[in-house]
């Protein structure tokens, strides 16, 4: 098993990374500065818990745009899958592709997690914000699939009605 990198905490800086999204375009971290990012890293596309977590992100764009926050949303599966994800799920949110799992471990988003009580390595459900500068505002890591947005609306200090 691979040494599990460390966790990003608020402060850091975010490590800038350039990977190809769903419709085959290249998307910059360094490139979406002046807003602040949601980057939320999920195991595999049309698995039922990455479906809920895209989903809800999807629904709640509209409002999280509306508060300064873009989305986007970074797993091992190659672009054709994502575009495939994208359009079963009528999703919004941008989808990268990070197939040699790279930018999930300077983000301490690949290890060893637990799963069915045995211990594997994989990708681990987080979910960062980056604020306009390029700095960690939050780091979430082994977060769950399902009310994960509702949660990070509260902890970002959102309005939860809003969505």
């Amino acid at each position: 098993m691979s040494r599990p990198a460390t966790r990003l905490s608020p402060g850091d800086p975010a490590p800038d990374f350039t990977l190809t999204d769903d419709t085959g375009q290249q998307v910059t971290l360094s490139d979406l500065r002046g807003q602040r990012v949601i980057v939320y890293f999920y195991p595999a596309a049309m698995t039922p818990g990455c479906t809920t977590q895209a989903c809800d992100f999807s629904d709640s764009l509209d409002s999280l745009r509306a508060s300064g926050l873009e989305v986007l949303g970074i797993s091992p599966d190659e672009p054709e899958k994502l575009a495939k994800f994208r359009e079963r799920d009528g999703l919004t949110i941008r989808l990268l592709s990070d197939p040699d799992k790279q930018v999930m471990q300077e983000y301490a988003a690949f290890g060893e997690k637990k799963l069915y009580g045995k211990v594997v390595e994989g990708v681990i459900r987080s979910t960062i914000v980056v604020d306009a500068e390029g700095t960690v505002e939050l780091a979430q890591y082994n977060v769950k699939a399902t009310g994960h947005v509702a949660k990070l609306r509260r902890d970002l200090g959102l309005d939860a009605a809003r969505s």
